[in-house]
């Protein structure tokens, strides 16, 4: 009996893998800041390149925001900003200071979670490559954005799992700050 073959570009063939941009990556030798979205939460890791295979060095998910209060949605923008601030505290505790983002196959938007994310690492001390053009506005980090939109749908049951757990949503932006001010100093 033989051993199934198997192909060495198989997550290529799958279409999970871009090789010549992870090889572009690699040739940096810099430490990457991997960023997976689901339809849930925002995954954020620092990884290492090694010939045996990629070393994490840490990691997140952004549903972590939870144990620290984070009541809304963990894949909003302030989740993405946050989870990005957490991630980049603790990759400076690791000694990174320096990372290239590394969004794999998914389509970038300047503005996007995918951004809100990297801004966060960045604000959280971590030296990166990005255009400020690609950030989505203080306004939109904060949660600003959901809170006007809450006003002026009140009604609507697009909030109706904020009215379940008793959260009020246009009070997002001052659960925001105070979060970040929990992540910054701790």
């Amino acid at each position: 009996m033989s051993a199934k073959k198997i192909s060495p570009y198989k997550r290529k063939k799958e279409g999970r893998t871009n090789y010549k941009k992870r090889l572009i990556l690699l040739k940096s030798q810099k430490p990457r800041l991997i960023i997976r979205r689901t339809n849930t939460s925002i995954i954020m890791q620092v990884a290492e390149y090694q010939p045996s295979g990629d070393r994490i060095v840490c990691g997140i998910n952004s549903s972590a925001l939870k144990k620290l209060g984070w009541n809304y949605s963990c894949n909003n923008l302030p989740a993405c900003y946050l989870a990005g601030l957490l991630v980049g505290k603790k990759a400076l505790a690791k000694k990174i200071t320096e990372a290239i983002p590394d969004l794999g196959l998914q389509t970038t938007l300047p503005g996007s979670r995918l951004y809100a994310a990297i801004k966060g690492t960045i604000d959280a001390g971590l030296m990166m490559n990005a255009s400020e053009e690609v950030f989505p506005s203080k306004e939109r980090l904060s949660g600003e954005h959901i809170a006007k939109f809450f006003e002026a749908n009140k009604n609507k049951t697009q909030f109706s799992g904020y009215a379940k757990q008793k959260l009020n949503p246009a009070k997002i932006k001052d659960d925001f700050e105070d979060l970040k001010k929990k992540i910054t100093k701790g």
